[in-house]
């Protein structure tokens, strides 16, 4: 019976110490990086040569790339990126792509094999489907980004424009 209260008394005490210590060695993030992050489209396309949206804006905030990589973004994200940075905006940097309309994938059911490659590549997760079964396309979650449509080895992905839907009540 000591023991088991020993170990009660001592477990609770480690878990008290622990989340102490969290508190205390807490560090925050850096406010312009979270700033930048907002900003930026959340496409994780990888257009900037950084591996998502969050690294590149740790980047742009340490001197190390330019506001000017994000096609996704466009003008209106360089301005914005350029405020933050109390910076001129620059032009985009064709290197990294051009503005588009935004776009999503639509996976043509018909011809989808199944193979999950698609999945694998998609960076936020917009696709649905499983091993040997069609997949479908999440369209509020798809960025747009291209990834999938390489790695598709029957070529039955397309991207479609997005579609603007206005709701009109009647009056």
């Amino acid at each position: 019976m000591i023991a088991i209260l020993f170990a009660l008394v001592l477990g609770l005490g480690l878990t008290w110490l622990l989340n102490q210590a969290t508190r205390w060695f807490a560090v925050d993030g850096d406010p312009i990086v979270e700033q930048l992050d907002a900003v930026l489209p959340q496409t994780q396309c990888g257009q900037c040569n950084y591996p998502g949206c969050r690294p590149y804006a740790e980047a742009i905030a340490k001197g190390e790339a330019g506001i000017n990589q994000c096609p996704p973004g466009g003008e209106a994200g360089i301005q914005a990126l350029a405020d933050i940075m109390g910076v001129e905006p620059e032009p985009l940097n064709p290197e990294n792509g051009t503005e588009t309309p935004a776009v999503v994938a639509l996976i043509i059911e018909e011809d989808c094999i199944g193979c999950t490659k698609c999945i694998q590549a998609c960076p936020v997760d917009a696709i649905m489907g499983a091993a040997k079964h069609m997949h479908t396309v999440i369209e509020p979650a798809c960025t747009g980004c291209e990834l999938c449509i390489a790695p598709c080895p029957v070529d039955c992905i397309e991207l479609i424009p997005v579609s603007k839907r206005v709701a009109l009540w009647p009056s």
